[in-house]
């Protein structure tokens, strides 16, 4: 019982700070959007990156709490259904739009030599919009299949245990994991890779920044970082948080499924992994955009 209170309240307290930074942050760059005569694409992805953060929240926070309090059941099986099929969808478009930003990002800070003038700096959020739009009807129809796997623990609203969630998985033949599984894994090393690229350029031409600002710093010349350089540390720096918390959470979540017996302790480590990007994130984004 102490560790299920202990569980709750973490459930409680950092999903739920996570949550009201998330909508500071999306209402502090609605604010710069609107403001903006350019309307910069990077205020667009960032504005959907929060909006997506809030949707796991909500989506999986709320549910380990709810669980870890004990809760009744509420959601039957058309609530389980909704639920985790959002999170499913939800999840995919977190990966998909840190990748978006790191390539976008890549792109407007690359010189003009380097790239023709249309794929230079896709300065408006019109650019971006129909991008954004095609990626949610695609993880939609891809994440389908959860609404016909996924039923409810209970349908008459009795309590669940420390081991149990609202939802579950019904069993599937193996050829329908295996096949899931595949096309999620294929789906995540595409995005990772993309992200890697253009990070790794991204790098580059940091280094060669670098190299130019100790050149005119011994030239004793005035130097100043411009804005855009600024930027892409940042977005550097929130890809890193994302990498590390997927990784992580991929590697525990691998401990878990083949542990022997269920480990509370890691049970919970992995559920606060799966959220610790949604719940940093905007940290991040507030220390590096003052």
């Amino acid at each position: 019982v102490i560790m299920n209170i202990a569980k709750g309240t973490i459930f409680l307290l950092l999903p739920g700070l996570g949550k009201v930074r998330n909508l500071a942050v999306f209402v502090n760059y609605m604010w710069i959007l609107f403001l903006d005569v350019d309307k910069k694409s990077v205020y667009v992805i960032l504005i959907h990156l929060t909006f997506t953060n809030i949707i796991m929240i909500l989506t999986k926070a709320m549910h380990y709490m709810m669980v870890a309090f004990g809760v009744k059941n509420f959601l039957h099986d058309t609530g389980c259904k909704i639920v985790t099929y959002l999170g499913r969808v939800a999840r995919g478009m977190s990966i998909c739009t840190y990748s978006l930003l790191t390539v976008v990002q890549a792109i407007t800070i690359s010189p003009r030599a380097s790239l023709g003038d249309w794929w230079h700096q896709p300065k408006t959020g019109r650019h971006i919009l129909p991008c954004l739009l095609f990626f949610w009807v695609l993880y939609s129809l891809i994440n389908l299949y959860i609404l016909n796997v996924i039923t409810s623990n209970s349908s008459n609203g009795s309590h669940v245990t420390e081991s149990q969630y609202y939802c579950h998985f019904l069993p599937q033949s193996q050829l329908t994991r295996w096949s899931s599984l595949t096309s999620i894994t294929l789906q995540d090393a595409l995005l990772l890779s993309l992200m890697g690229l253009a990070s790794g350029y991204m790098v580059f031409l940091l280094h060669k920044h670098h190299k130019n600002a100790l050149y005119l710093q011994n030239t004793k010349r005035v130097y100043t970082t411009p804005p855009e350089i600024k930027a892409t540390q940042s977005i550097l720096l929130l890809m890193l948080c994302f990498l590390f918390f997927y990784w992580t959470d991929s590697i525990i979540s691998l401990c878990v499924n083949y542990s022997l017996k269920n480990n509370f302790i890691l049970i919970l480590v992995q559920e606060l992994l799966n959220l610790g990007h949604a719940i940093l994130s905007p940290f991040v984004m507030i220390y590096r955009d003052r």
